[in-house]
């Protein structure tokens, strides 16, 4: 059993290697079908802005690896 529990992690680990990342991800997806058409934003903004919070989610995992290291 303990086998196949390190086998599923492995295999998660190839999907989700950092946790906040994908996390931001699914917020950001969350956020442009949910909150986004809510606040009576047009059509043709709803996309530039789940760009910009995609892009800024990006940016802020990159910036928290590079002190890590």
């Amino acid at each position: 059993m303990n086998a196949f529990r390190i086998a599923l992690a492995e295999l998660w680990g190839l999907f989700v290697e950092d946790a906040t990342l994908t996390i931001g991800t699914l917020a950001c997806v969350a956020l442009a079908a949910f909150v986004v058409p809510r606040l009576g934003i047009s059509a043709q903004w709803r996309a530039p802005i789940f760009f910009a919070a995609v892009v800024l989610m990006l940016l802020e995992n990159v910036y928290r690896g590079a002190r890590k290291s």
